[in-house]
């Protein structure tokens, strides 16, 4: 009977699962998004894949962030049950497997209920223009190139437009799902370093294509083809087709994801 006991608690221990958070960062470019979806290499896939190479069965992660194709993140949170192990072992364990493009930068245990998207309270985007007579080799998918000089300052003026909460039904795609278009914009602000000009925005959440519907509206406004008033007015119509385009996926950046109960992240 002891032997039987034995054997039986060793088992339970053999499968308890804890629930872990991972940091992870990537490079968007190869992907066809973050999601898993039949046929197209996705960031979800790679990562699940090991994931299960170091939890030995498979391991389905919960996303803040569902970035699109073409998208990085230099911190993107997702969380998962998974069996005991050493937190080293789902930092270097995982990124022996995972290959060159995403990489696993910090691991938390966390409670057995979190949720990387439910739990998030805000998330912080970047959108980085860059300035050249030409489109660079190296970078070229890591900013939105532009051949003039935007005007930060007036970026910056029409970026305040938008601080707050309204209803963003000019900045999401046609086909976002959100149940609202109201959202609380916390931050948003446009800097220059060197030839790089940077969005930087945070709220509690964001709509489809929100973040690079408003890179798209303040590109124009930093090249003189609109204006703050212009910006207050788009807002306010409410209607997505008076707006400019969409700016393309792979200037933008999730770069952090705060959470109530634990603050782990990577300055940027």
């Amino acid at each position: 009977m002891d032997r039987l006991l034995f054997w039986f608690e060793g088992r339970k221990a053999a499968v308890s699962k804890e629930t872990i958070a991972l940091g992870i960062e990537y490079v968007g470019t190869a992907f066809h998004g973050f999601q898993m979806q039949p046929g197209p290499l996705s960031v979800q896939g790679v990562l699940e894949r090991a994931l299960a190479y170091v939890a030995d069965e498979p391991i389905r992660v919960t996303a803040a962030g569902r970035t699109d194709a073409g998208v990085h993140a230099t911190q993107q949170v997702v969380s998962f049950a998974g069996p005991k192990r050493p937190l080293s072992a789902w930092v270097r364990g995982v990124n022996s497997a995972i290959g060159d493009d995403v990489s696993v930068i910090w691991a938390e245990r966390v409670s057995e209920d979190f949720n990387a998207r439910r739990f998030a309270v805000r998330r912080r985007y970047m959108y980085v223009f860059g300035e050249s007579d030409s489109t660079p080799a190296i970078g070229k998918n890591l900013a939105y190139w532009q051949d003039k000089i935007l005007d930060v300052n007036c970026m910056q003026e029409a970026a305040q437009v938008l601080l707050g909460e309204h209803d963003f039904s000019s900045f999401r795609a046609a086909q976002c799902q959100a149940s609202t278009p109201r959202r609380c914009i916390e931050k948003i602000s446009v800097s220059r370093s060197g030839r790089m000009v940077v969005i930087d925005i945070a709220a509690n959440a964001f709509l489809m294509h929100m973040v690079r519907n408003i890179a798209g509206v303040l590109e124009l406004v930093g090249s003189n083809d609109l204006h703050a008033s212009d910006v207050e007015a788009l807002l306010a119509a409410r209607n997505r087709s008076l707006a400019p385009p969409t700016a393309p996926p792979h200037g933008l950046y999730l770069v952090q994801v705060s959470y109530p109960n634990f603050s782990r992240h990577v300055e940027v």
